[in-house]
């Protein structure tokens, strides 16, 4: 890494944190007990140059790369998983793929608005009855002359409900064939586009996620994104570059709690002196802070590889995979630093410890990672 490189990233690293402090630490514990999505907030991080970090500035976007987006990611998520997620959603789902794959007229249409955070978007490819066997989904389109009438519903959506543009894949041809799947893009205010019921998360409550409901919406074919039957290709190239960010928003969560719990076992004193000095304390410290840079490495690594072109579908799963499992062990030796108090609202680590479960799930679990690395290396 050059120098200018490195201290571009500190730059982006100090702007966030100092952005973060002023303006989600304050209300992360009140958003995640009302379970209130922040709206406003994801605006002002448009304004920022954070809701279009990979887009490029002929878009309206920041024009950065992965290992700048990482960065951000990771600084929004120490303070707030949620704000992370959210944001990490956003940028490289709904907006990434249009980014991807839309024509011209799609790109000047839509990309400048998601970049501004104008605009916030959502990405729909879960269902009820289909999470990891997206081959057997149930939302269909059906070719109605120029147009398309999409029939379904996708659950576990971010955004579901408050997006003002989301990415759907729906099959257009027969269950469990290849290339039985296309992606559109589809406005809120849509006739038969709405947003289902909002689900009540055990963490990530700041992060909206809903249904996305579709009863006879009627697009035309020219919010058809890419040919027709490559819907499913494009949603693995999105999620090669989403498993980065979501091995991101679990080093922020990870980083986060240790943070948390490193100052904790600094101040709080037993036996007349910090537990930090204590073997069992100082011994989880040594493992926290460990796993954290083996997290750190194999994220910005896959950053790398995706900001130079390169295959990147191994590395992203790794880091995910590890990143995302690392973040839950982190969590859990924080709350027990803190003992009692770490299963208090009184302190930070018991929202981390809530948080963090969901990355090993999101955007495909550790178990579908585990396929992805075994069948790239048995190829």
């Amino acid at each position: 890494m050059t120098n200018e490189i490195v201290e571009n990233q500190e730059l982006i690293s100090q702007s966030i944190r100092e952005l973060s402090e002023r303006l989600i630490r304050p209300n992360s514990r009140q958003w995640d007990e009302d379970q209130h999505f922040p709206a406003d907030l994801f605006r002002q991080l448009g304004d920022q140059g954070l809701m279009g970090m990979l887009v490029p500035e002929l878009y309206g976007g920041a024009g950065l790369g992965y290992r700048d987006y990482v960065t951000a990611i990771v600084e929004l998520s120490r303070v707030d998983g949620a704000v992370g997620l959210s944001m990490a959603a956003h940028n490289s789902l709904c907006t990434n793929h249009i980014l991807l794959f839309g024509n011209e007229t799609q790109k000047q249409t839509y990309l400048p608005r998601l970049a501004t955070g104008e605009w916030l978007g959502a990405w729909g490819l879960t269902e009820p009855n289909t999470g990891s066997d997206a081959a057997n989904m149930r939302t269909t389109a059906v070719q109605d002359g120029d147009h398309w009438i999409l029939n379904g519903a996708k659950n576990f959506i971010t955004h579901g409900k408050s997006s003002d543009v989301a990415v759907v894949i729906a099959r257009t041809g027969s269950p469990n064939t290849q290339h039985n799947a296309t992606a559109f893009v589809v406005e809120r205010g849509t006739p038969g586009f709405s947003g289902g019921r909002k689900e009540d998360k055990l963490g990530m409550r700041a992060s909206e996620t809903a249904e996305m409901l579709f009863e006879d919406c009627r697009i035309p074919d020219s919010q058809r994104l890419g040919d027709v039957g490559d819907g499913f290709v494009q949603s693995l190239k999105v999620l090669d570059g989403g498993r980065i960010s979501i091995a991101a928003l679990s080093l922020g969560i990870a980083i986060g709690a240790y943070e948390a719990a490193l100052t904790y076992a600094k101040e709080r004193e037993q036996f007349g002196q910090p537990i930090a000095n204590f073997q069992g304390i100082s011994f989880k410290l040594a493992d926290m802070a460990t796993d954290i840079e083996a997290a750190k490495l194999l994220t910005y690594q896959a950053a790398d590889l995706k900001d130079s072109g390169k295959p990147v579908t191994k590395e992203s799963a790794m880091a995910k995979l590890f990143a995302s499992e690392t973040a839950v062990r982190v969590a859990n030796e924080a709350v027990q630093i803190f003992g009692g108090y770490g299963y208090t609202k009184d302190f930070p680590v018991e929202k981390f410890y809530r948080d963090a479960k969901l990355c090993t799930i999101g955007e495909g679990t550790s178990e579908i990672q585990k396929i992805v690395i075994s069948r790239q290396i048995l190829k």
